[in-house]
């Protein structure tokens, strides 16, 4: 690892912990020349399926466009940024487990909504009214009793 301050290449690690759920170590380093201290994280790199679109195309998993989904049926919701980032880890970790190279876009959506559902009933009914393309408040009233229901 290089020193980010006098670009050396021997440091030593001081401490190490597990953060974000044990999806991320988090290492205390100094380096050896200068005797500056610093902070790295390490993650695996997993590779994430790619997405199959309801028109047949196919791209990338990105997380930023799930984050931003999230975020968007989350707004103004009394849930914690940490709760989302643990939402979003379960999502891809799910998403992993299925061991496929691609994976149809609805199962990324109901993923979701499974998961969404547990964390804030609103963010769900927001989230799968866009997802689902509700067309009146009739679809509306029927996905509210579904939950009501639950």
């Amino acid at each position: 690892m290089y020193c980010p301050f006098c670009n050396a290449d021997d440091t030593k690690v001081i401490d190490s912990r597990l953060v974000a759920d044990g999806h991320q170590v988090r290492r205390r380093r100094e380096c050896l020349a200068c005797h500056e201290r610093f902070t790295t994280f390490e993650a695996a790199e997993l590779v994430m399926p790619r997405i199959i679109k309801r028109d047949g195309s196919r791209e990338p998993f990105n997380e930023d466009k799930l984050r931003s989904g999230l975020l968007r049926s989350l707004e103004k919701r009394p849930v914690a940024t940490e709760q989302i980032e643990q939402l979003i880890n379960k999502i891809k970790s799910q998403l992993r487990a299925t061991g496929e190279r691609e994976v149809a876009s609805n199962l990324l959506g109901n993923l979701i909504m499974d998961e969404l559902v547990k964390v804030d009933k609103v963010a769900y009914v927001r989230f799968a009214s866009v997802y689902r393309s509700f067309k009146d408040i009739r679809e509306f009233g029927e996905e509210i009793a579904r939950l009501g229901e639950q």
